[in-house]
């Protein structure tokens, strides 16, 4: 039956209020439309849904039956409807985040810290991974949009926001004090042994990419998954670090770890945003994006 909705929203109204005037008043229509209303009602369900008393109409026994269901449908319509409205108003809702360990740490923590003070009912999601898996996760949908670091690569559809700075940086112990203060060549690297970051993160494609258009080859004595491991191994004189300088600072300025010096500078990469350009984006995350994109922030 191809019923419309519209009857089924009158006889709620004239099931509760028992008045066909009372529910016309509620509905802002006219009363012989209410009464049409029912009668194509009752037509389409081939049963008498209402009795006409002296004192207002009541349910027939198959109209309670009737109700029962209608009253439930409309009641879930609303709640679906206040939900949506919740969700326009920023009350509710959910955003789902890739992030890297350096991009959450170094960028977007601060940001999420505001966005809760200011929107405590919206649920946040962060995955966390490497900038390869969190770019094959935006264009899978799994998430809203991602912060990533350069270089990505194949991923035409995506749009790249550059946020921020980064650098990547050689760094060593006192073991390696004969290094310090001396113009070096990247060829020097592979007499030393280096610690760096696991095959698939964007810091180590692109430490390999630069040397090997240098033509070095670097034979890491230890492949690590987080770069904070990185500088606890340099730390210990392990070896020759290379992370993003934000990781090693701290170190860096109690003097546990230097940076070695080059000839010749890598050069900065960015922390991005990365959305994708088929992806419907919610209310809630089109706002943390506001604050998160330089060009969008609203003071």
């Amino acid at each position: 039956m191809d019923i419309s909705l519209e009857y089924y929203r009158v006889f709620c109204h004239v099931s509760r209020s028992g008045s066909i005037t009372m529910a016309a008043e509620q509905l802002c229509i006219s009363q012989p439309a209410v009464s049409q209303a029912i009668k194509q009602l009752e037509a389409a369900l081939n049963c008498r849904l209402f009795v006409r008393t002296s004192t207002g109409v009541h349910l027939t026994k198959e109209g309670e039956l009737l109700d029962s269901y209608v009253r439930q449908g409309l009641e879930r319509i609303l709640e679906g409807e206040s939900t949506l409205k919740r969700m326009q108003d920023l009350d509710t809702g959910e955003i789902r985040i890739g992030a890297s360990d350096m991009t959450l740490q170094f960028y977007l923590l601060s940001y999420l810290e505001a966005f809760h003070e200011k929107y405590p009912n919206i649920k946040v999601i962060v995955s966390n991974a490497p900038t390869p898996e969190t770019m094959r996760s935006l264009c899978q949908g799994k998430i809203d949009f991602g912060v990533v670091t350069t270089p990505v690569e194949g991923y035409e559809d995506a749009d790249l926001a550059a946020v921020r700075e980064i650098r990547n940086v050689f760094v060593a112990g006192e073991k390696f004090l004969h290094l310090k203060g001396r113009k070096l060549e990247y060829k020097e690297l592979e007499q030393v042994p280096c610690i760096v970051l696991e095959g698939n993160t964007s810091t180590r494609a692109f430490t390999e990419s630069f040397l090997e258009q240098r033509g070095v080859k670097m034979a890491p004595e230890f492949e690590l998954a987080t770069s904070d491991m990185v500088v606890q191994f340099a730390v210990r004189n392990m070896g020759v670090g290379c992370v993003v300088e934000d990781f090693a600072r701290e170190k860096l300025q109690t003097g546990e770890l230097f940076c070695l010096e080059f000839q010749e500078m890598m050069p900065k990469r960015h922390m991005c945003v990365a959305t994708y350009q088929r992806s419907y984006i919610s209310p809630a995350g089109k706002r943390l994006l506001e604050m998160l994109l330089p060009g969008n922030r609203k003071n």
